[in-house]
């Protein structure tokens, strides 16, 4: 498994070099929300419904949410910021992987089959982030650039962060159509399958 210091925005052969199981450490601007309204919403713009708030180009997209705070100054600052499931997102991700042109995406739990399929097509790769790990992810924030649809309740609201070192990351779905959690879940099957036959030979 290699380490990988990545600098956003990135490449399609950038995404390309990373393959399951390997470590990544990003720096550079990310964008972040948990809302499941927000990609709805996100993909009502690429519909021409309204504007995108950001340009997502060769980005990354995160299941995270955050709680924001404005100072007086009016910027803002994120108190904490922690992943969600990303399986809530399925039915949104593969268009918006296409649509908005993305390179990495990630939270917790993986992503489905089509979205993967969608990656490979793409070049882009899903990063896992620990969950409940609040604390370390907080760490990596350098400041809130912008926030995009303010109108929005915060968690559902999307976040343009810069960040340095944010990780310790771990791909979970490269660019090359390897996803851990279908062959953790193959696996487990198969093992399943064995048990089971041990069982009934031990049973006579």
């Amino acid at each position: 498994m290699a380490e990988h210091e990545l600098k956003l925005p990135l490449g399609r052969s950038d995404v390309e070099q990373l393959h399951v199981g390997d470590t990544v450490y990003l720096s550079g601007e990310i964008f972040t929300t948990a809302g499941l309204p927000t990609y709805g919403r996100l993909l009502d713009c690429l519909e021409g419904k309204e504007a995108l708030p950001f340009d997502f180009t060769e980005g990354a997209l995160f299941h995270l949410g955050s709680l924001n705070k404005q100072r007086a100054d009016g910027s803002w600052e994120i108190l904490y910021m922690n992943p969600t499931t990303s399986t809530r997102f399925n039915p949104h991700m593969p268009r918006l992987i296409e649509g908005l042109g993305l390179r990495l995406t990630g939270g917790k739990g993986g992503l489905d089959a089509t979205s993967a399929a969608q990656m490979k097509a793409c070049g882009c790769a899903y990063l896992a982030f620990l969950g409940g790990g609040a604390p370390i992810i907080t760490a990596g924030i350098k400041r809130v650039v912008e926030i995009g649809w303010p109108e929005m309740i915060e968690h559902y609201r999307v976040v343009r962060i810069e960040v340095e070192r944010l990780g310790p990351l771990v791909v979970g779905i490269d660019a090359h159509g390897r996803s851990v959690y279908d062959e953790t879940r193959a696996t487990a099957n198969e093992r399943r399958e064995q048990i089971l036959a041990d069982m009934r030979v031990s049973r006579g």
